[in-house]
């Protein structure tokens, strides 16, 4: 009896390890033949940032690289946007793949050799730029995969759109951009997708995982501005004007009630935070107005809109109890949707990740309260997004400066795993979904 539970159970690990699924022999070779040139392509982004909607240097180096592979890239979609088509030598199915440009009103302090030191103008101030979130790393990876895609193409079932976006950290206040402007513009337009890829490197998980769960991703995200405004005075007489920091002061701490005790977060997180309070100039000087600024980050429609009718609300009350009053500009722009994984897309390419990182690093993330404008890609095709961990060994994912910090600091193996894990997920969904000619 035992002997032969013995045996049972020998054949199912044997039949477990014949159904691990095995990284293509051809995402091997091109990430060997490709990694010192995406380790060069992602450091000269990243000593080179650009904010977003200004990625001028950023394209064009890009659209140079297409250009020089035989394709023939659009440029100037959403300002910098380049988009370019791989055409397979076989009919199958289309899909499309991305990669965010635009760096962030950072300054640096990783001590890298290639650190940047670019400085631009962003609501009025100078301000240090720098890739502290990963976007060098993600246009690296998809001009690596762009080119072994390009070397294979004799073979390659359908065809593949290759989308380097601007402006996915939000464009400059009074301007449109990012995904929704690329969709404006009509990038599906004549290419609409049977499926559609992105990826994020994340300093929340060890170089060597992937993260990808399938729904409901990362959160919906949303900007304010309130200004209070009050009646200016001296300092020593407060009485004889009305203080707008104090009546700010209030409504900061008021509006914390808004997800503490008026939100249901057992079912679905939400955060409202202020981010930004300007008001004043000089010491002894009540001023006139304060502004604020922050932002809302939900996962349900109809908390999102619940979330800003509160904070309305109590931005103009509390205000009002102190004899100020507000503008409440609340959503102040358009904000991103939820980003939501394709249950189907993401159960079928799962074993595809799993054959690049192996299934026990595979990982399923929480629930992400950090947003994506591939949000609005998602929302026009079946899509899945995926993690690709950041963070060196020996380093406490947990605790290493996370992705917008200054310290901000990419294992650059994340790169040869995105390149794998993004060239595996395009050929396996190529080769498995033939499309009728």
């Amino acid at each position: 009896m035992r002997r032969a539970l013995a045996t049972a159970l020998l054949s199912c690990v044997c039949s477990a390890a014949l159904a691990q699924p095995a990284q293509r022999p051809e995402v091997e070779t091109a990430a060997r033949a490709l990694r010192e040139r995406v380790i060069a392509w992602r450091r000269d982004f990243h000593q080179h940032p650009e904010l977003s909607n200004r990625e001028q240097r950023t394209a064009a180096k890009v659209a140079e690289h297409l250009r020089a592979l035989g394709l023939k890239p659009r440029t100037g979609i959403a300002r910098h946007g380049v988009v370019a088509i791989v055409e397979g030598g076989r009919p199958g199915p289309r899909i499309a793949l991305r990669a965010d440009m635009d760096a962030l009103p950072v300054t640096e302090r990783t001590g890298l050799p290639f650190a940047s030191k670019a400085t631009a103008t962003f609501r009025g101030e100078t301000v240090g730029v720098m890739h502290a979130c990963g976007h060098d790393a993600h246009t690296a990876i998809l001009m690596g995969v762009a080119e072994a895609l390009v070397q294979m193409k004799d073979r390659l079932p359908g065809q593949v759109m290759l989308v380097f976006q601007p402006a996915e950290e939000g464009p400059p206040e009074g301007e449109d951009g990012g995904a929704p402007l690329m969709l404006e513009e009509g990038l599906f337009r004549d290419f609409k997708p049977d499926a559609m890829f992105g990826l994020h490197v994340f300093s929340t998980l060890p170089v060597g995982a992937i993260g990808v769960r399938e729904g409901p991703l990362m959160a919906a995200s949303d900007r304010f501005r309130i200004v209070v405004k009050g009646r200016q005075t001296h300092g020593s007489r407060p009485w004889g004007g009305i203080d707008p920091i104090v009546a700010a002061a209030d409504i900061v701490g008021s509006a914390q009630t808004i997800v503490s005790r008026r939100t249901d977060i057992a079912r679905l997180p939400a955060v409202v935070s202020f981010g930004a309070i300007k008001g004043g100039i000089r010491y002894n000087i009540i001023p006139d107005q304060v502004e604020m600024i922050g932002t809302v980050r939900t996962f349900d429609e109809e908390v999102r809109r619940k979330v800003f009718a509160d904070l309305r609300n109590v931005a103009e009350h509390v205000a009002a109890a102190h004899g100020a009053s507000v503008e409440a500009h609340v959503p102040d722009t358009r904000g991103n949707p939820v980003t939501v994984n394709d249950a189907a897309l993401t159960a079928r390419v799962r074993p595809s990740l799993a054959a690049v990182v192996g299934a026990d690093r595979l990982i399923e993330p929480p629930l992400q309260l950090g947003a994506e404008d591939y949000a609005y890609f998602a929302r026009e095709v079946p899509s899945m997004y995926f993690f690709v961990g950041a963070t060196s060994p020996g380093i406490d994912p947990v605790t290493a400066p996370s992705n917008h910090s200054p310290q901000f600091m990419l294992d650059e193996q994340a790169l040869d795993v995105g390149l794998r894990a993004m060239l595996q997920v395009t050929l396996d969904y190529l080769e498995g979904t033939p499309r009728t000619p």
